[in-house]
C-alpha cells in the first residue's frame, strides 16, 4: 500500500473491509464490516428483512458493533450485550 493513497482517500482501501457499494445480499440474522469511503461501518439485515447500516463502533464503549449480532429487530454489541438503536446510534438496555 502506498501511503499516499491512505493520505489522498483518508483510508487504505485493502483494509480488509467490503465496500458498502459491493454489498448485495446480506442474509437475514447478518451483521457485515464494512466501509462507505472512509467511514467503518456495520451492515445487519434485521429479522423483518429491513438493512441498517451503522457506524461499526459502539457508543457505549467503543467495541466493533459488527462483532456483534441480530436478535429480531435489534443490532446487538458482543462486548456487553447493549442494543443499539439503529435510527439514532444510542445504546438501549444491557441484555
Amino acid at each position: 500500500m502506498d501511503a499516499r493513497i491512505v493520505d489522498e482517500l483518508g483510508y487504505d482501501p485493502d483494509d480488509g473491509r467490503i465496500d458498502l457499494a459491493e454489498l448485495c445480499d446480506v442474509p437475514v440474522g447478518a451483521v457485515v464490516a464494512a466501509r462507505d469511503g472512509s467511514r467503518s461501518v456495520a451492515v445487519a439485515r434485521l429479522a423483518s428483512g429491513k438493512l441498517v447500516v451503522v457506524d461499526d463502533i459502539c457508543p457505549h464503549d467503543g467495541g466493533r458493533i459488527s462483532d456483534g449480532f441480530v436478535e429480531g429487530e435489534h443490532l446487538v454489541c458482543a462486548r456487553h450485550g447493549w442494543e443499539l438503536v439503529e435510527c439514532s446510534g444510542r445504546c438501549t438496555r444491557a441484555r
